[in-house]
Order: structure tokens, then C-alpha cells, then sequence
């Protein structure tokens, strides 16, 4: 292990410690130095405004940029200027659909909300948030020496046009969608997933709209599922062990809980819900097995198939097929004894149920595809809108206005009809729910401008520190910025990207005719088996709790392995080096003189330069020992240092 820097402003903490902290409350001292004495993210006196209202930061070539306080005691670095967080109702009024809604219910709580954050926090957040990477360090100075007023908009437009946006959310979207080549139930293999891979990056590279999305996925059919990459969707409910019936039902689980945001339906296709959902979900307590089964009978006429066989080389490659099968000729049949659910029986003389969509009475029309009815009457379901807009809220502020975001109750929604007494309606704010979705229909379902409305609102560019005492009962405001740690991919690309030195993973496994490498993780085809074939670096983004995208979901909590990964683990430790490989960010740099070192290294790794504290204690030590093996521990303790997980 590597000796960490003393000094207390690079200490380091374990993440699952690190989890546990307290809001950080921040208070200025006669000194003019920001205490943030109980606060375990950032440590004791972080910041110091200098006298004149002005703040000196090194950059890069040793000369020296000021930022001006504005006549205001704050933490400087991370200080912009915001104006007042009190508005007048006309002001509420011409404010968008986000900031309306939440700085209102702010004032009538009588909440003032965080100071807006600065231009480094936004740059390194609101770029994680749409790319998976941190910032290129040229391009957080050309961000800073920035005058223009409507900059962030600019950068965010840049962001959304980038192939890296793609590769983030391909992975997102992975994981909603659950491609792994094996799960729990059936084999898709790598092929596949391939396949299903590419239809998710060629669909968010063309933009396509999510309706569509969705439309495509329920509705595909096909012979080859290695490449018709959308067959792998429907693919995904296929269940062994059991009647057709199983399969059915799972298909209809899987469009439910993914496109509507409502995982109840699992249960209820069980048994009624009087007994097992009473204290879960109104909704689901009143909904019988029956009402399920129709939403299950829109897949009645649905066969996937799988090929074990290729006669032309005799070798099994076990591709799917998706088609309409008229074997099924009734529809939804109640006639089971065995699976994988109670016995499905009939109902008096009722012996099937028809296809009828419970949220609107519907079914399919005279001699129209079951499928492409039941994708119509989902993705004009305004809990459609309602479920996708609560996907993105909760990517970028860390929790849904719904939480679970796929445990809708569509009996608690709507404020102006309540639920029974004792329920409390769902959405921690309904009116921005319900604006948020149908800004989202008018967009015409586009994904990127979803996100662009978020990541420029001002509420996304609040500060995550208050000023002030934090009450936990305000989360439900958004009244500050929520920190997230990174996903192990982001760490991942982040060391890779920040070190200089890129990795070269072998992609045989997914494309066996190619010769085909890998740099970065958030390009994985897969998060089972990621580019290196289970090796270390596997383990090291298993760590992070990446998930298995079946019976796992991806988390975000700390663990001491995450802090040991990150000490000690050989994907961090070779890329510290201050010898060796020239493309390493120590080798190109070392020859520079301190201060240029220290912040080259910072604004490579954190994405900003160091306080005049970690200033201090990085040139104290740079004094010990060899100057290679102490620049060496000084990297070693950004890529340690909490600010380099989280994004806040």
C-alpha cells in the first residue's frame, strides 16, 4: 500500500463511510475559512477567500487566475454568484416546467434552496451525467475563460452530440433492458446480445423517438435474433419449466415493469390483489388475476423459438426467432395445472380471456396483431410518459419524483383524486410529474431533449453542499443537488482516461471474426462478462456493484472493497507510475516544476485545481523522498480522494 498524504484535506475514508455522512453544513469563520467541521465528504476548512474579495488559483503554466466574491463571505471555488432563491409568482410563472415546480413548492415550505453550483462542479457533473467521462482538462479551461451568458446550455448541446453520450446511455438503457447473454432462465449468448447492443446504440445515435423504441421492441418479429437485435427483447420474458402460459405472462411483466414502471403486474398474474397487495399498492389490492390475464393475452399469439441446430454447418448457435405462431389459435387459455404459477382454470364456461389493455378497456381491433395493439395502447398511456420521465429524473438527481421507479400505484397519482385515507399520493411532486410527462409527449417522446430540459434547469445546477442546517425531510424538495457515486464504469473509464494509458480488451468473445479491441468500459458490450473475459478488471468493476442485469440491479452503495479496489488494486496501481510507458500522465509531466505538476494532476483527475490547503500539503509532499515516488502517492491520492467517485 502506498503511503497517503498526512495533511487532513487529502485524508481518505472509506466509501462505505463515506455514505453515511451527514449533509454537509458549512459555516465562514472570521478568517474567511469555509468550516466544514462536521462534514465527512469534504474535511475541516476547505476553502479561503483572500482579502479583496478575491481568490488565487494556480493553473496550469504557474500563472494565476482570480475569481471575484461578489462582496460575499462563501467558499469561492465553488461559488457562483445565484441572486436571490425568492420569486414572485409571475417570475414562478415564466420560469420552465422543472424550475416552476420545485422552486415554488421550495417557497411555500418556506425552503431556500442551495446556492447554484460553480463552473467546475458543473462541467465535471453535468458531463459524467450525459457521458460517463470526465471532462478533458483543455476543456474545462476553455469552459472557465468562458464569458458567454448561456455557456452551459452550449456545453450541454456539445455534450448531447458526442459518441460518448451514446456509450452511456447504450449501458443505461442495457441495463433497463436487461441484455445479458445468460440469466436465470434462458441463453441469449454473446451473439446476441451483440446484436441487441447495436440496435440500442444505432437507435439512440439516430435519436430515435422512445415511443418508437418501445413500439419496435414489443412488436419485433423475426427469424435471427444474432441479428435482428430488437428480437432480444421479447426474447428476455421467455421462462422454462412451465406451460406457453409462463412465458407469456413473463413477456408481459417485462413490457409492464419497463415501460410503465409498474412491477406489480408480477404478482397479480399469480392471484388477485386483495390479500397480497393491500398495503403495497390501492391500485393493486383492487385488480383481480383476470384484469392481469388480459394484459398477458395481447402475447397469446406469440412463439419464441429457439434454434439449436444450423443445418448448413451443423454447429448450434442457438439464435431465436420471434413470430406470430398459428398453432395458438384460441386466445389467453385458462387450462393449466403446472409452471412456474397457480393453475390457470376456467372462470364458469369462460375458457380463455381476449386481449384488454386494464388501464383503458381496450383491446386489439378486428384482425390486428395482438402485439402492435398492446404497443399502441402502452406507449399512448400517459403513465408511458409518466414512467420514462421518472427513469431520467432519477439518472440525474438520484431519486425518482416515484420511488421505486418501477413501483407506480396508478391509484395514488392525481392530487384531485386522492386515495383512500391513509394513503398519501406517490410523487413527491405530482404537478411536475404530470407537466415533466407531458412536456416529454410534445417533444415527440425525444430522449435528448428530455435530458437537456433536466441538465439546464437551475434546479440541476444547485450546489450539493447548503449553506446552512439540512433537513432530511426536504429531499423531497430537490432543494440541493443529491452526490451519486460513479458507476464502476465511470471509475473505470475516469483512471483510464485521467492516466493516459488505455487498455486493449480482446471483444473475441462477442464478435468472434474480428480482431477487435477495447479501450474503455462504457463501451462493454455486456456487464456480465465484461471486455477482459471475467479477469481482474471484471472483479474490480464488480466491486462497484455493477450488477448482473437479472437478478441483481445495479447499486450505489459503498463497500470496503470499493476503497481497497481503489488502493491497492494493479488497474490503479500501474497507472500512477512515474516511469515506464510514455503515455502516462506522471511520465509526460514529471519534469514540470511543482506547482504546474500538482495542478496538471488535479484538473486531469478531479477536473479542477487544488485549494490553497491541498496546494499546500501537495507541495509539502513533493518534498519527501524521491520526487518520482512522491508524485506517485500524490496521484495515488486524487484517484483516493472522495471527490474523485462522487459526482456532486
Amino acid at each position: 500500500m502506498r503511503n497517503p498524504i498526512r495533511q487532513a484535506v487529502l485524508l481518505l475514508l472509506p466509501a462505505a463511510a463515506l455514505l453515511q455522512a451527514q449533509a454537509p453544513v458549512v459555516s465562514i469563520d472570521d478568517q474567511g475559512i469555509a468550516d466544514h467541521a462536521n462534514c465527512s465528504f469534504f474535511g475541516e476548512k476547505r476553502d479561503k477567500i483572500v482579502a479583496g474579495g478575491k481568490y488565487a488559483l494556480s493553473s496550469n503554466n504557474a500563472s494565476f487566475m482570480t475569481v471575484e466574491v461578489a462582496n460575499r463571505l462563501a467558499p469561492v471555488e465553488y461559488f457562483v454568484p445565484g441572486g436571490s432563491r425568492t420569486y414572485s409568482q409571475q417570475q414562478l410563472d415564466q420560469r420552465g416546467t422543472i424550475d416552476r415546480n420545485l422552486f415554488g413548492e421550495m417557497q411555500k415550505a418556506g425552503v431556500t434552496p442551495a446556492d447554484r453550483t460553480n463552473d467546475f462542479e458543473y462541467m465535471r457533473r453535468v458531463t459524467l451525467d450525459l457521458t460517463g467521462r470526465i471532462p478533458d482538462p483543455l476543456r474545462v479551461q476553455s469552459f472557465l475563460a468562458d464569458t458567454r451568458t448561456n455557456k452551459r446550455e452550449l456545453l450541454v448541446d456539445e455534450l448531447l452530440a458526442k459518441p460518448e453520450w451514446t456509450d452511456k446511455w447504450a449501458m443505461y438503457f442495457g441495463d433497463l433492458l436487461k441484455i445479458v447473454s445468460r440469466n436465470a432462465q434462458i441463453p441469449r449468448y454473446p451473439e446476441g446480445v451483440s446484436a441487441f447492443q447495436k440496435w440500442i446504440r444505432d437507435s439512440l445515435t439516430s435519436n430515435k423517438p422512445y415511443n418508437q423504441m418501445a413500439t419496435e421492441l414489443i412488436t419485433a418479429t423475426g427469424t435471427d435474433s444474432y441479428t435482428q437485435g430488437d428480437l432480444n427483447f421479447i426474447v428476455g420474458g421467455v421462462v422454462t419449466g412451465g406451460p406457453q402460459q409462463d412465458i407469456w405472462d413473463s413477456q408481459a411483466v417485462l413490457i409492464s415493469s419497463t415501460f410503465l414502471g409498474i412491477s406489480h403486474l408480477n404478482c397479480l398474474l399469480c392471484h388477485n390483489g386483495r390479500g397480497h397487495l393491500d398495503t403495497l399498492s390501492v391500485w393493486g389490492r383492487s385488480t383481480t388475476r383476470q384484469q392481469a390475464w388480459g394484459m398477458s393475452s395481447f402475447m397469446a399469439k406469440t412463439l419464441a423459438s429457439r434454434t439449436n441446430v444450423d443445418p448448413a454447418s451443423n454447429n448450434p448457435p442457438y439464435y431465436w426467432a420471434v413470430n406470430e405462431d398459428p398453432r395458438f389459435r384460441t386466445d389467453y387459455p385458462l387450462n393449466t395445472t403446472t409452471g412456474n404459477r397457480p393453475a390457470r382454470q376456467p372462470i364458469g364456461t369462460q375458457s380463455t380471456i381476449a386481449p384488454l389493455y386494464m388501464f383503458s378497456g381496450r383491446g386489439a381491433k378486428p384482425g390486428e396483431n395482438y402485439r402492435v395493439a398492446f404497443a399502441r395502447e402502452v406507449t399512448t398511456d400517459f403513465q408511458f410518459s409518466r414512467a420514462a420521465v421518472n427513469y431520467m429524473w432519477s439518472q440525474f438527481f438520484g431519486k425518482g419524483i416515484v420511488e421505486p421507479v418501477d413501483g407506480f400505484d396508478p391509484a395514488r397519482l392525481d392530487p384531485n383524486n386522492p386515495p383512500p385515507q391513509g394513503w398519501a399520493i406517490q410523487p413527491t411532486n405530482p404537478q411536475l410529474l404530470t407537466e415533466l410527462a407531458q412536456d416529454f409527449i410534445n417533444s415527440k417522446y425525444n430522449l435528448k431533449g428530455l435530458m437537456k430540459q433536466i441538465v439546464t434547469s437551475d434546479a440541476y445546477q444547485l450546489s450539493s453542499r447548503y449553506n446552512g442546517t439540512w433537513d432530511a425531510s426536504w429531499e423531497k424538495l430537490f432543494a440541493r443537488k443529491f452526490v451519486r457515486r460513479l458507476w464502476g464504469e465511470e471509475i473505470h473509464d475516469a483512471v483510464v482516461q485521467s492516466s493516459g494509458l488505455l487498455p486493449a480488451y480482446n471483444l473475441q468473445r462477442y464478435y468472434p471474426n474480428s480482431s477487435a479491441t477495447e479501450n474503455w468500459a462504457m463501451r462493454s458490450p455486456e456487464t456480465v462478462a465484461t471486455p477482459d473475459n471475467n479477469g481482474a478488471v471484471s472483479l474490480f468493476l464488480d466491486s462497484f456493484l455493477r450488477g448482473n442485469r437479472d437478478d441483481e440491479d445495479r447499486q450505489p452503495d459503498g463497500s470496503i472493497s470499493q476503497s481497497l479496489s481503489l488502493m491497492n488494486d494493479a488497474f490503479v496501481m500501474t497507472r500512477i507510475r512515474g516511469t515506464g510507458n510514455g503515455n502516462l500522465l506522471l511520465v509526460k509531466n514529471l519534469s514540470l516544476a511543482d506547482d504546474p505538476l500538482i495542478n496538471t494532476l488535479f484538473l486531469n483527475v478531479l477536473s479542477r485545481y487544488p485549494t490553497p490547503a491541498e496546494m499546500t500539503a501537495s507541495q509539502a509532499q513533493l518534498k519527501t523522498g524521491t520526487r518520482t515516488q512522491a508524485a506517485e502517492d500524490l496521484l495515488w491520492s486524487l484517484y483516493n480522494k472522495v471527490d474523485f467517485i462522487f459526482n456532486y
